[in-house]
């Protein structure tokens, strides 16, 4: 994403094809040079992750980001779902409109101060995007395409000099390795998962491939762990106690258990920074001292 096109390109076009032109390979060396000048600025890179769909792992970022830019520090976040982007909306920015020039594309703001980037913001209306690629073999050219989308955010996005760049990475353990094949070794991974078996078993096959990538620092997150009805006590809200088997399962430690509130998602979804709007909640508790474990990393 070069600084005389930007946004442009894609705003209002929602197919991604297939260049086949001259200079393809010096194209590649020159983004990846890029995308080294840009992460030598960013103190910590966090990859948030799961495998598993609708474990709450956007809401975890927002909340996330939100919270170590409330402590004074700089972060960042890339929201690396294409189809479904979110994390600019539940970051305060919706709507918002990316500024490039010489330095490159400038990242939307949002709540705290968090900066954030999102296909969200080079989309016009809610039209898919739709990838054709050459010979008809649209399933393969997606996967280059997303990785080389991935590629731009980090690379060719001005994001300053940051303490911390936290990448939402969509569900599936392939857009993980997608992750990996441009950082291979990010600071902190936090793996999301929920308390129920069918999450225990897909984050479980994204704890091998980050310990098979040997990813050096990989850490639980809880989300939904239980339920805190006022006045009474908590509550499961899974029959089983999977997330404990998937620590125990994988030899991770849990970083972080966040009771069930439905506040979260609906604030979160609305743009508000759950966590700073209703401090004594005890997710935003959770996720408070989630934050503080993320940001003693820099003192390491």
């Amino acid at each position: 994403m070069s600084a005389s096109d930007g946004p442009r390109r894609l705003r209002g076009y929602h197919e991604v094809t297939h260049d086949t032109g001259s200079g393809v390979l010096e194209q590649v060396v020159a983004q990846r040079e890029r995308l080294r000048r840009r992460l030598a600025d960013v103190g910590c890179l966090v990859a948030v992750a799961s495998g598993k769909g609708g474990v709450g792992k956007s809401a975890v970022t927002a909340n996330l980001a939100a919270l170590l830019a409330d402590m004074g520090l700089a972060t960042g976040a890339v929201d690396a779902d294409l189809n479904g982007p979110s994390l600019g909306r539940m970051l305060g920015a919706a709507g918002a409109t990316l500024r490039v020039d010489g330095d490159g594309v400038h990242p939307a703001v949002g709540n705290a101060g968090a900066r954030v980037v999102s296909m969200d913001f080079l989309q016009d209306g809610d039209a898919p995007l739709r990838w054709r690629g050459p010979g008809g073999d649209d399933f393969v050219w997606r996967g280059v395409a997303e990785t080389g989308t991935l590629r731009e955010f980090l690379g060719d996005v001005a994001w300053g000099a940051l303490d911390y760049l936290l990448v939402d990475v969509p569900p599936g353990t392939d857009r993980i390795q997608r992750l990996l094949e441009l950082v291979p070794s990010p600071q902190l991974t936090l793996l999301v998962t929920t308390p129920s078996e069918a999450a225990r078993q897909v984050v479980a096959r994204s704890a091998r491939l980050l310990r098979e990538a040997a990813v050096p620092r990989v850490g639980l997150v809880v989300n939904m762990a239980a339920f805190h009805p006022a006045g009474e006590e908590p509550r499961p809200l899974f029959a089983a106690d999977a997330a404990a088997r998937l620590a125990a399962d994988t030899g991770l430690e849990i970083w972080a258990e966040i009771p069930f509130d439905p506040e979260l998602a609906a604030l979160t979804d609305a743009g508000v920074a759950y966590a700073l709007a209703r401090p004594e909640a005890p997710a935003a508790r959770a996720l408070h001292a989630l934050a503080v474990r993320v940001a003693g990393l820099q003192d390491r």
